[in-house]
């Protein structure tokens, strides 16, 4: 299927051509500050934490809260920088999780979610019934094309964050269904032989797209090509498929799904639960028995239609940590390879091994480092016990950005700062503290009781 044709079916521009009249005066008059006195919030011995937390804080959260914009209705969250001009997934979630601890900031968090939603159905409107239920990886601001591809699947982890801290049942009622959607489409459009992998893609069958659901210029997607379904046949099929599959997005969807099962309890819904529970296990036993390289000592791509493993380890082979995909022995595994030197660069977690002839230390997804990443891999080898090895990863990001300022990503032997000063997702440098990953830099939430 042509391209011009598949959008003539999808909508194309169209899926954005939506006018909201009187809604940015609206929320001119009650804009959201772009401060917060963070002291009032956290408490820290450490003066370079606390300065550090508030430019986090007003860079890379409040400042980053956009009025709305065709076709996005209500608040939304640009990343940063010229050309982030919408609202994407991943960034998204890890601001909605750090937002959620401010005070009245409930509708505000709400309204960022709905956009997704609103996204939803007028893609549903447009598509045929297999593609439906997608969420773009960006809702880009108009007249920019629709993307018609998804990214890393974790709004279920960003709600179940924000639940975790502001406890809003509102939230949970708005999103489970749209979220179990939006998984199911997940796994009936990626997971194209049943076997708990998934795959990347994209509808325009344009490679560069399929790459930018995933970190987009892993040296493991070097040689994807994209095709045809393997099983559905018909007139207007077209190359939509990669024929990869990467370990990380296979991990983040389990994350997702691990989240989506306990808020669906939560909401005492055990029959999603349940489903959810399902696939979870499904995609688990996937990865471990497909993805698992013992001597690699990490989770590796494969082909998808052969499994034939694509031997280059890269950022996304450390994720299921977070995801809690290895057993305990794997996760052993993992953490005697993360602390090897091909992995332990003066500023690690570097996004390919550095044996691998492609690395170069400041080479975008190449070699280079991201605070999200780290954050999410520490996080997973504090739930696994490898604390000292988390705690060495969190502190010396932490340590660097104070140095060297918030950036999108950074040199992995010098710590230089490259990409988007500020950029949104680098607010993790915050969570990586909240959430007892450091033991040099240290920050906690403030007793209520104890506030001034």
């Amino acid at each position: 299927m042509k391209r011009r044709d598949f959008l003539k079916v999808a909508g194309g521009g169209a899926l954005g051509g939506v006018a909201f009249p009187g809604l940015l005066d609206d929320w001119v008059n009650a804009s959201e500050p772009k401060t917060a006195d963070i002291r009032d919030l956290f408490q820290s011995d450490d003066p370079e934490v606390l300065a550090l937390t508030q430019r986090v804080f007003d860079k890379c959260i409040l400042e980053k809260l956009q009025p709305p914009a065709e076709p996005l209705q209500h608040t939304w969250v640009r990343p940063g920088g010229p050309y982030y001009n919408g609202q994407w997934i991943w960034d998204t979630m890890f601001v909605v999780d750090l937002l959620s601890i401010l005070p009245d900031k409930k509708k505000v968090i709400r309204d960022i979610f709905q956009n997704y939603w609103d996204f939803q159905d007028r893609w549903n409107q447009r598509m045929p019934a297999y593609a439906r239920d997608m969420v773009t990886a960006a809702i880009k601001t108009a007249p920019q094309e629709v993307r018609q591809f998804s990214q890393i699947p974790i709004l279920a982890w960003g709600v179940e964050r924000v639940y975790q801290r502001n406890r809003d049942k509102e939230l949970l009622e708005q999103c489970l269904g749209r979220l179990e959607r939006f998984h199911d489409w997940y796994w009936r459009e990626r997971d194209l032989h049943d076997n708990g992998l998934i795959t990347l893609g994209a509808y325009t069958g344009r490679l560069q797209h399929a790459k930018w659901e995933t970190f987009d210029y892993e040296c493991n997607m070097d040689d994807v090509q994209m095709t045809v379904h393997p099983k559905r046949k018909g007139p207007k099929e077209g190359t939509w498929y990669a024929d990869v599959c990467v370990p990380g997005n296979n991990a983040y969807l389990i994350l997702g799904e691990r989240s989506l099962a306990r808020l669906a309890e939560i909401a005492s819904d055990q029959e999603m639960a349940a489903r959810r529970k399902l696939r979870m296990e499904k995609g688990v036993k996937g990865m471990r028995d497909h993805m698992w390289d013992e001597e690699a000592g990490t989770f590796l791509s494969v082909k998808r239609d052969t499994l034939e493993k694509i031997p280059v380890a890269t950022i996304g082979s450390w994720i299921p940590l977070a995801a809690g995909v290895p057993t305990d022995a794997m996760a052993r595994r993992m953490a005697e390879v993360l602390a090897s030197p091909a992995w332990m660069t003066p500023l690690p977690v570097p996004t390919v091994d550095r044996t691998d002839k492609r690395w170069k230390s400041s080479a975008f997804w190449r070699g280079d480092v991201w605070p999200p990443t780290n954050y999410q891999i520490a996080s997973g080898l504090a739930a696994y016990g490898h604390k000292d090895l988390a705690a060495d990863i969190s502190d010396k990001t932490i340590a660097n950005a104070i140095k060297n300022g918030i950036s999108e990503h950074y040199d992995s032997i010098s710590g230089k700062p490259l990409g988007v000063p500020d950029y949104c997702m680098s607010s993790t440098l915050v969570t990586m503290m909240l959430d007892g990953l450091t033991q040099k830099h240290k920050m906690k939430l403030r007793d209520k009781r104890s506030a001034p």
